[in-house]
């Protein structure tokens, strides 16, 4: 068995249920699209690592969909908080015997698969790997074994949520990947090209007013 696993946790991309704070400024239906958008990006990089792969789904287990199911084993996420959701993902990953296991969240535009892949490659040296996010939170979390204070008493979707968790891994060996930033506001898309077609409506309201 491989010894390395990669967690995706992802919300079901549903219209008004996924990207609120964007949708806010774009719309629900633009919101789902660059969900959508999002989701296809992430399987890009992920589908050839040379890793085991599980994706977490909010809701419900989508059968037919952009996650192939020879690729990526498909699970539901279990917690009340997104700390409790993490936790029980990275528990069920070493109760199954997996030794480095990384999670990540489906909504990253800047991540490639040769950060995930230097992310499993720096838990040979290190305990942990954190890829920190702009926000103040991360966009990566990675371990070799489980960290339960990690995920307890964090005030989540605020920007005090990394530096709280460093505190919480300082007694191991941290490797900090580059700041990235993650896509929660119309502010970290407006100026990607990428996102542009999904943006034509704002750009076109502002332009007559």
């Amino acid at each position: 068995m491989d010894k390395n696993l990669l967690l995706i946790l992802t919300r079901n991309p549903e219209l008004g249920k996924c990207k609120t704070r964007l949708a806010k400024k774009v719309g629900d239906g633009a919101a789902l699209d660059i969900y959508k958008f999002l989701l296809d990006h992430t399987v890009s990089f992920t589908k050839d690592l040379n890793v085991e792969k599980w994706v977490y789904y909010s809701e419900e287990i989508w059968e037919n969909d952009i996650w192939d199911q020879n690729n990526y084993q498909k699970k539901l996420q279990v917690g009340a908080h997104l700390g409790e959701r993490m936790l029980n993902a990275f528990q069920e990953g070493f109760n199954a015997g997996f030794e480095k296991i990384v999670i990540i969240g489906s909504d990253m535009y800047h991540l490639s698969q040769a950060d995930m892949e230097e992310a499993f490659l720096r838990l040979n040296e290190h305990d942990y790997v954190v890829g920190p996010a702009e926000d103040g939170g991360y966009y990566l979390l990675g371990m070799k074994s489980l960290n339960k204070e990690v995920f307890h008493n964090k005030s989540w979707g605020t920007d005090a949520v990394l530096s709280d968790t460093l505190k919480d891994l300082e007694s191991g060996s941290i490797f900090m990947l580059p700041v990235k930033n993650d896509v929660d506001y119309y502010e970290d898309i407006k100026n990607i090209e990428a996102f542009q077609p999904f943006l034509k409506h704002i750009k076109n309201d502002s332009s007559t007013t």
